[in-house]
């Protein structure tokens, strides 16, 4: 069975100035940490390493990761994907949400902007 997963790396939002439109808008401040950065550096590889672990942090399970990327920003939150072989079987900074249930929230559907460099095949 394959299980399709979507990853949203958690910032804190700030800066919102939604009650009274008359005043100019703060500018958005996105706080991102280090390790949130360096996803996107990663190789194929290291990428499903990182995601795998996100995905068993919130309690699901992947064999085997055959492809993953990044979907793109919304609001003040990286989104993250990751195609995964279902089996049976814990970050705090991430949500992962079954891409089924991401469209009915209003999130973008879990389609990849960008790939990491190298191949998933190699994690068989």
């Amino acid at each position: 069975m394959r299980r399709t997963l979507a990853l949203v790396a958690l910032a804190a939002l700030a800066g919102c100035n939604k009650g009274q439109p008359q005043q100019a808008q703060e500018p958005v401040i996105k706080v991102q940490s280090e390790e949130q950065k360096q996803l996107h550096q990663l190789d194929a590889l290291n990428l499903a390493i990182a995601l795998k672990r996100a995905i068993y942090d919130a309690g699901y399970t992947c064999k085997r990761i055959t492809d993953a990327g990044y979907v793109g920003t919304y609001k003040n939150l990286d989104m993250w994907t990751a195609h995964c072989v279902y089996d049976k079987g814990p970050d705090g900074s991430a949500q992962v949400r079954d891409c089924k249930d991401v469209v009915g929230t209003g999130l973008p559907a879990c389609a990849i902007r960008e790939r990491p460099k190298g191949s998933f095949t190699a994690l068989k």
